[in-house]
């Protein structure tokens, strides 16, 4: 089975719980085991919230197929046994680097990405080329229930 979706969300707290139910719908549809779409829809969780919070700041750029910099891009690929997401905004991207540093565990801030990179098998932090802004991207391999939830229309 392959399922793959795309959303242009404004950079509001709102759109966050917006993606996470999409993405559970998506997985509960699929017959992905519950405890693997719950680890995926926490890790995506973190990953918009970043977005949201840090996402901001690029003038007019655009972001995909026009969106403005007040909006950030969220993609889910369910192909196979793999599910992959990856979250786009138009910020100022990571500073210097293509990864963030690692935080200690007392930090206040970065804790959501070491907690996607427990989450994730895979984790990809990096910029943007050209155009400015963060990309996380992750992937899971899919575990599934015993008897699919598919909807036939």
């Amino acid at each position: 089975m392959s399922i793959w979706w795309s959303l242009h969300l404004r950079r509001e707290a709102a759109s966050v719980p917006l993606a996470r139910r999409l993405l559970m719908g998506t997985m509960e549809t699929a017959g992905v085991d519950p405890d693997v779409s719950y680890e995926l829809s926490v890790a995506l969780t973190e990953a918009c919230a970043n977005a949201v919070e840090h996402g901001g700041g690029g003038g007019s750029r655009e972001l995909g197929g026009g969106a403005l910099s007040e909006a950030y891009r969220v993609t889910a690929y369910l192909d196979g046994e793999t599910c992959r997401i990856e979250v786009a905004d138009s910020g100022p991207g990571f500073p210097g680097r293509a990864a963030p540093a690692v935080p200690s565990d007392e930090a206040e801030n970065g804790r959501g990405l070491r907690l996607i990179e427990e989450l994730a098998d895979h984790v990809q932090f990096g910029n943007r080329s050209g155009r400015g802004g963060a990309v996380v991207s992750f992937d899971k391999i899919l575990k599934w229930r015993d008897s699919p939830a598919l909807l036939l229309a």
